[in-house]
C-alpha cells in the first residue's frame, strides 16, 4: 500500500503573532515552525500501517525551500521519502491541485491529511483534494482500518459517532482520536541522521493562478483583567455577573 501524507508547516502555537505592512502581511520574523498538529496525527497513523502491513509512506508539502526543514522532521519520524512542490501555499484551491497531480503522477492507494491546519484553519484542502481526484472521502476521521482494498473508518458527527467503509483509493482528513497525542512520534537521533539521506524530490507547480488572497489580518481584542472576589462576598460576585459581565 503506497501512503501519501500531506503536511502544512505551520507556526508553533506558541509563537508571537504580528503584522507587517498595515496588517496585510503575516510577520515570520522570530516564528518556530512544525509538524501542522492534525497532519501528525496523519503521519502517526500511516506509520502504524508501515509497521504492520508494510505500507510505504511519502509526504508532500506545497510550499517553498522554508518548509523543508518540516518535510526533514517527517522523514526523521519515518517517512520514506518527501516530495515539495516548489509555490507558495497562499490559496486552498491552488494547494488542492498540486496535492491531485502529485497523487495522479504517484498512483498512491491511501492520502492522509489533517482536517485542517491551525494557521488559516480553512479545513478545505482535503475535501477538494477528493473533488479533483473523484475519490472517496471522509472528514473528521478518529479511527481508521485497512484490510485489503477495503477501509473502515470512523468519523465524528453530532451527538456520537459513525462507521463507513469503502474501497481504496481514498481521502482521509483526520484529526485527534485517528491517534492519541501519547502515540505521536519524536525523532530520535538515528531518525534524523537517517532522514538526511532519504530523498527529498522538488517538483515545479503546474499552475501559478491564484483565486484567493488575503487582504489583512487583525488581532482578536485582549482580555480585559480580571476582577479578584472575596469567597464570602457572594452580593459583590451576584453584582458583577449582573451588571458588568451581565451573564445573569
Amino acid at each position: 500500500m503506497k501512503i501519501l501524507v500531506c503536511i502544512s508547516h505551520v507556526p508553533d502555537t506558541t509563537s508571537k503573532i504580528n503584522f507587517t505592512e498595515n496588517d496585510t502581511k503575516f510577520d515570520s520574523n522570530g516564528v518556530q515552525y512544525v509538524i501542522n498538529p492534525y497532519d501528525e496525527f496523519a503521519l502517526t497513523r500511516a506509520m502504524w500501517f508501515k509497521e504492520k502491513q508494510g505500507a510505504t509512506i511519502t509526504v508532500v508539502n506545497v510550499g517553498t525551500v522554508n518548509t523543508e526543514a518540516t518535510l526533514r522532521k517527517a522523514l526523521a519520524i519515518g517517512a520514506d521519502d518527501a516530495i515539495r512542490v516548489n509555490t507558495e501555499a497562499t490559496d486552498g484551491f491552488a494547494v488542492a491541485k498540486e496535492l491531485a497531480e502529485v497523487v495522479k503522477k504517484g498512483g498512491f492507494d491511501l492520502i492522509l491529511a489533517g482536517k485542517e491546519s491551525i494557521d488559516y484553519n480553512g479545513g478545505m484542502v482535503p475535501g477538494m483534494l477528493a473533488a479533483l481526484l473523484d475519490y472517496n472521502f471522509v472528514n473528521a476521521c478518529i479511527g481508521l482500518e485497512i484490510e485489503g482494498d477495503s477501509a473502515t473508518i470512523s468519523r465524528e458527527i453530532d451527538g456520537g459517532k459513525e462507521t463507513l467503509s469503502s474501497k481504496l483509493p481514498l481521502v482521509i482528513a483526520g484529526q485527534k482520536g485517528l491517534v492519541e497525542e501519547k502515540d505521536l512520534r519524536i525523532p530520535n537521533m538515528r531518525g534524523i541522521m537517517m532522514a538526511r539521506k532519504k530523498p527529498l524530490t522538488i517538483v515545479e507547480a503546474t499552475s501559478n493562478e491564484i483565486s484567493t488572497k488575503s487582504t489583512s489580518f487583525e488581532k482578536p481584542v485582549a482580555k480585559s483583567a480580571c476582577k479578584i472576589v472575596d469567597a464570602d462576598n457572594v452580593d459583590e460576585l451576584i453584582n458583577l455577573l449582573h451588571n458588568e459581565a451581565k451573564v445573569i
